[in-house]
């Protein structure tokens, strides 16, 4: 490889451009929005960057390109993307390109674990690095993390853990994994794949270059995910929480090899918390890096990544809990059906999905307040189930929730949608919402 092209200069982007230039690559650069900080990375980098505008400009960006590594937020319906296809330059992703890397290093390659889902991954992905860490294990969190892979590469650790995207998992052309859990299925991201089988094959290519000793995880009961495991040349071990190799009986988390750990003793007790820790411990497990009486201690002391129903306190005798990060209808329903009965607030940017797919727990709703952009569709979602009002802000879906609540029910952010109404991103959203609950009670400390 004597020449690459990089397009979309934000996170990975910037950090494959920067592994490509210190690796003596040839480096061209673009985005669709160039700005100052794209050019001052270019100066430093000493190599170029271009507007692409056009088809021309598209031609001339990729004239003499070996790859072109788009970043995870680039479409493959993008004319840069589709020109190259055209052209017959290799489209690759970061994580791809890592691996490669990896596999060539002087004293061979790290074992490399991987998680993906609908929902779901960056919780078990995180999971699956404590219970290697509970294992004396040095871990990189990698893929669709703060931390690209290619970054990590010279870094000093024992084991990868890549969480991928379907977005990462797109384009790749020899990417594997050791021992990887695909979680669930549900439509999502439709905005980007176009529709739900894309979505589902870039899913699938986790396991497109796996070979015999590796090991796909999968859940017992979606066979759409065992079947394509089963095209694979992985060995497929499965989860769940009453059957499969790795299962729940007499409330004790139960591996091929013998009890895993009580349920009570888990660090959180919602179903899907239990099915994502039987999948961490399978992966860990399945890998021959984790022995099963090493897994307890982990599992009991994890702390999870915030926004991801994220218990914010209990104010006037009500528990609040955030899931900000709960952008997809499939995310929300998760979370819906971890409690009895709730106040949801929900709503923002939705991504061209069928919102009624919240809607299918009627006895568990006890009100809705729909916010943002999509509030109407929310609104028509749970119209003809409880009783729905709109905000037009955040401060006031926490006065509306206070109200609908009535000083015994739950209340939970949980939107089904992204936040690119309101805010830049749901970590912003999350942060707002524990504040809006909290400066809310904070002034009306009377209310019950």
């Amino acid at each position: 490889m004597k020449k690459a092209a990089v397009f979309g200069l934000a996170l990975a982007g910037t950090a494959v451009a920067r592994a490509f230039v210190e690796r003596g690559i040839s480096v061209v650069m673009s985005d669709d929005k160039l700005n100052d900080e794209h050019r001052a990375l270019a100066y430093e980098l000493k190599c170029m960057v271009m507007e692409v505008v056009d088809d021309a400009s598209i031609d001339r960006f990729l004239t003499g390109v070996d790859v072109l590594v788009p970043a995870p937020g680039v479409s493959p319906q993008h004319a840069v993307i589709r020109r190259a296809t055209e052209l017959g330059v290799s489209v690759r992703t970061e994580i791809d390109i890592a691996y490669e890397w990896e596999h060539q290093r002087p004293a061979g390659p790290r074992p490399i674990l991987a998680v993906t889902g609908t929902d779901g991954k960056t919780t078990t992905t995180m999971l699956v690095a404590a219970l290697l860490r509970g294992a004396d294990y040095s871990v990189a969190e990698v893929g669709n993390t703060d931390l690209p892979f290619v970054s990590a590469l010279s870094d000093d650790v024992d084991v990868f853990v890549v969480e991928c995207s379907s977005f990462r998992l797109q384009f790749t052309q020899c990417f594997r994994s050791v021992s990887s859990a695909w979680l669930n299925i549900a439509p999502d991201h439709l905005d980007w794949h176009g529709t739900f089988d894309s979505y589902v094959d870039a899913k699938a290519r986790m396991w497109a270059f796996a070979i015999s000793n590796d090991v796909a995880i999968v859940p017992v009961d979606v066979s759409l995910i065992s079947n394509a495991a089963l095209l694979s040349k992985a060995r497929v071990v499965t989860f769940g929480g009453a059957d499969g190799d790795y299962h729940v009986a007499d409330n004790m988390l139960m591996s091929p090899v013998g009890p895993i750990t009580s349920v009570d003793s888990l660090w959180r007790t919602m179903p899907h918390d239990i099915t994502n820790a039987l999948a961490a411990s399978a992966v860990v497990l399945e890998s021959g890096l984790v022995q099963v009486d090493q897994l307890s201690s982990a599992l009991k002391n994890f702390v999870a990544a915030p926004h991801r129903i994220e218990r914010v306190g209990n104010f006037g005798g009500v528990d609040w809990y955030d899931d900000s990060k709960a952008t997809s209808p499939h995310a929300a329903l998760t979370a819906i059906r971890a409690f009895e009965s709730l106040v949801l607030i929900a709503g923002g940017k939705n991504k061209d999905l069928d919102l009624t797919h919240m809607a299918v727990e009627p006895k568990r709703m006890h009100g809705v307040v729909a916010i943002g952009h999509d509030a109407e569709l929310i609104e028509g979602a749970f119209s003809n189930i409880c009783q729905v009002r709109v905000a037009t802000s955040m401060a006031e879906a926490v006065k509306i929730a206070v109200q609908m609540s009535e000083g015994r029910v739950p209340v939970l952010l949980s939107p089904g949608c992204t936040s690119y109404d309101w805010y830049r991103n749901y970590n912003e959203r999350g942060d707002d919402f524990q504040r809006c609950v909290k400066d809310f009670f904070a002034t009306n400390s009377g209310v019950a």
